[in-house]
């Protein structure tokens, strides 16, 4: 069992480099095979339809773009505090630049959801759950800002991450900074 769910992983992984470097018209199940070094024919053994591909990539973005039990480790029993909350935040963008292939695939299936409804269902109900829970995290952690303070993160980060990867318009300014700058307009200082 646990090789089928290495292997499983290991294709959605494929699935969203062929995302992220061909666009959502390129997402086959040829296409990830290839891309995964498979057998024809592999992918569409575990993800038989192409929707099922697409939800499986989905789920697959979550599980790589989740922080680890280490880094909310690292910041546990902290205080709450605006620096913390900043520090969070970095942490978010860091994951989500590291892991810039699969941001990009988000992306893609973000955009492929405005023409595809069936898409922009099953991301809107990801995109929901994800964002109840960094609210509910943030209440539980005490930490500042509430449900609209962390709805106007979303937007901003959304697009810093899309700007600093398709092309800055200030590549002068550091990433960690434009943080600083996003935390201390948004959230009243203490």
């Amino acid at each position: 069992m646990a090789r089928n769910t290495e292997r499983r992983a290991a294709i959605a992984d494929a699935g969203l480099s062929v995302l992220a470097r061909d666009g959502a018209r390129g997402l086959t199940h040829r296409a990830v095979d290839a891309a995964a070094g498979v057998p024809a024919g592999t992918t569409s053994n575990y993800f038989r339809s192409r929707d099922a591909l697409v939800s499986g990539l989905v789920t697959r973005i979550g599980e790589r773009l989740a922080p680890t039990q280490a880094d909310l480790e690292l910041r546990a029993g902290r205080p709450p505090s605006r620096e913390l909350f900043a520090e969070y935040l970095h942490d978010i963008v860091r994951r989500l630049t590291e892991q810039r292939e699969v941001t990009l695939a988000l992306f893609e299936l973000r955009l492929e959801g405005v023409r595809r409804p069936e898409i922009a269902e099953l991301l809107s109900a990801w995109q929901h759950a994800a964002f109840d829970a960094d609210v509910a995290f943030n209440r539980a952690a005490g930490l500042p800002g509430d449900r609209r303070e962390i709805a106007l993160f979303h937007y901003a980060i959304d697009g810093l991450l899309f700007d600093r990867l398709t092309g800055p318009i200030d590549p002068e300014t550091a990433t960690d900074e434009i943080v600083e700058m996003l935390v201390a307009g948004l959230l009243p200082a203490e």
